[in-house]
């Protein structure tokens, strides 16, 4: 009979990996203690994997933002880039990727859109209590920070994705209230992303993937 004093070798073991993946030292564990994440599977759109791809620098952080937050997806990037720069310096890089999801999708819009669709409505983007018109976390002015704003952050390699299956949920809905054909809308909405933001197959999809490529996550929705 074994002694109830000694720790059995394997159940040891498990809890040591399992103690070390929670302090995040799971990669400095011999190999057969260590749990492996496999990132080398590529995703089949060539495209999409090389979106991915320009996440760069020792520090990445994935704002995930499911409602607009009154603007705050916009802003919490341009943060911690600044932030991290500057304690850091930027010999070790940092890169920033933003996802755009549910009520947030609006926000990957451009304002032609907004104003024909009234988008101010569909995704509940208020100014000053009546439903926007144009995207007005676009641009960000009047904060002691420059750089804001969607088109601001995308311009500076902030790295912007689009939940397809959001795409396709409300421009169908929209299309079926106003009697329009649904893919005709869905192509309308895509054609009218800001240049530079990336379509990826669900907002949920793009923030487990960053995840896996060493982003830490940040909810700003």
């Amino acid at each position: 009979m074994s002694d109830p004093k000694l720790t059995p070798r394997r159940g040891f073991l498990g809890r040591v990996a399992a103690g070390a993946a929670a302090l995040g030292i799971g990669t400095a564990l011999p190999a057969p203690l260590a749990a492996t994440t496999s990132n080398s599977s590529p995703a089949r759109d060539p495209k999409l994997e090389a979106w991915f791809g320009k996440l760069k620098g020792k520090h990445r952080m994935v704002f995930d933002s499911p409602a607009p937050h009154e603007g705050m997806i916009a802003i919490w990037p341009r943060v911690y880039l600044n932030t991290m720069n500057e304690t850091h310096g930027e010999k070790d890089g940092a890169s920033a990727m933003i996802i755009l999801r549910h009520h947030s999708l609006g926000l990957a819009i451009q304002d032609s859109m907004w104003e024909k669709y009234e988008f101010g409505k569909v995704f509940h983007v208020d100014v000053n209590g009546q439903p926007a018109t144009r995207n007005p976390f676009a641009k960000i002015e009047g904060l002691p920070i420059t750089g804001l704003g969607i088109t601001e952050l995308l311009a500076s390699g902030v790295l912007v994705g689009a939940c397809d299956v959001a795409m396709t949920v409300y421009s169908s809905g929209v299309a079926k209230a106003r009697g329009l054909d649904a893919a005709a809308v869905r192509k309308e909405w895509v054609d009218a992303l800001h240049p530079g933001v990336q379509l990826v197959p669900s907002g949920v999809y793009a923030v487990g993937r960053a995840q896996e490529l060493g982003c830490g996550y940040c909810f700003a929705g």
